[in-house]
């Protein structure tokens, strides 16, 4: 490839407490850096979408102090977040789905929403297109995964689908199939945990991270539902404290009061027993949701994928690793590929191997 068809792509992150911001040249980072901020910083927004000017002035900043030059890009890429279901692919950012972010039209207030909002702020100012991939609303779930049990609530696909699909295309490409070849079980475990069946390429079912699954660092995982209406009940707990306790105050923060599964190893090194019982009970749960998805797959698993932040920890993946390796052949991919993934997808549409498609919600 000459020079000249080289491309400079800005991609841009939002995490709850960091702005991950990075120039690549085609697949290849030319800088990565992290913003990071405090609680305090956001004290005074009730919504993600009053972070968006903060954000926004930071990362000028940053391509200011890099000495980036925005005429160079080719295109600049946001995360996607939980907007209106959609299948996976590369998308063009476009004033509809601006106007929906922007209007609350979007099935939960995340950061990852403003993703969108800030790559278009800085492809306006390049003079190119914004772009998103794989955002966390991928919907591509066959027709019995969407019954609950109950009509009024219907079970819906909100995942880690940037870093889930980014890791099968990897593990395809190392077994030398392609994606839409392969069927796989891929598990992305850090403060939320998804556990995705991905059947021809597709993401047919998965436990929303939010309400469904194991436990996790920080999130309840699927709960017994008559109790949990019982407390909610109660007279003790108003909606907002129930909500802090199933997503952010769950899992091992509620029975041990961290989230920091490291703090929970050094005290288990120091004899500490409950907090191994509790461990030990997160990878039970995290292996009995990767059997449920074997069985979506109708044993048909060419693999077994796990990724994210818990996957660097040897001893709690040894833990998994026995419990889940008589399904199928098990990859390990610890950390996280979001910003590669998120560069992937546009230089796949920009190289012409993939087409763009349109956000489904125009008019």
């Amino acid at each position: 490839m000459s020079h000249s068809d080289q491309k400079h792509i800005l991609v841009i992150n939002p995490g709850s407490t960091t702005t991950k911001v990075a120039w690549f040249l085609d697949e290849h980072p030319l800088w990565k850096e992290t913003i990071s901020y405090s609680p305090e910083d956001f004290r005074t927004f009730s919504s993600s979408l009053d972070q968006i000017r903060l954000r926004c002035d930071d990362i000028q900043t940053l391509l200011d102090r890099k000495e980036s030059d925005l005429s160079k890009l080719a295109a600049v890429v946001g995360r996607g977040g939980t907007f209106r279901p959609m299948e996976s692919g590369t998308y063009r950012v476009n004033e509809f789905l601006i106007r929906d972010v922007m209007e609350g039209r979007v099935q939960a207030d995340h950061i990852s929403n403003i993703g969108v909002v800030l790559a278009y702020d800085f492809a306006r100012k390049a003079g190119v297109s914004a772009f998103f991939v794989d955002p966390v609303c991928v919907d591509e779930f066959e027709p019995l995964a969407r019954y609950s049990g109950m009509p009024e609530l219907d079970r819906i696909s909100l995942l880690h689908a940037l870093n889930i699909k980014s890791a099968a295309r990897k593990v395809a490409a190392e077994l030398g199939n392609s994606i839409s070849e392969s069927s796989f079980i891929v598990a992305h475990l850090g403060g939320g945990i998804s556990i995705c069946a991905i059947k021809s390429g597709r993401m047919v079912d998965v436990n929303n991270a939010n309400e469904e699954g194991p436990f996790s660092p920080e999130r309840c995982g699927t709960l017994p539902a008559s109790s949990l209406a019982k407390l909610c009940y109660s007279g003790k707990h108003d909606y907002p404290e129930i909500k802090r306790r199933i997503v952010g105050q769950g899992g091992l923060y509620a029975y041990l009061g961290t989230n920091d599964v490291q703090e929970v190893w050094q005290w288990i090194d120091e004899g500490n027993h409950e907090a191994r019982i509790v461990l030990e009970a997160m990878i039970y749960q995290i292996a009995k949701e990767i059997g449920a998805m074997a069985a979506v797959l109708s044993g048909n698993v060419d693999a077994i994928i796990l990724t994210g932040g818990i996957c660097h920890d040897d001893r709690l993946m040894s833990w998994l690793q026995d419990r889940i390796c008589f399904i199928a052949p098990v990859h390990r991919l610890p950390g996280e590929f979001e910003m590669e993934a998120l560069a992937g997808g546009v230089l796949r549409v920009l190289q012409g191997e993939e087409s763009e498609k349109e956000y489904p919600y125009g008019g």
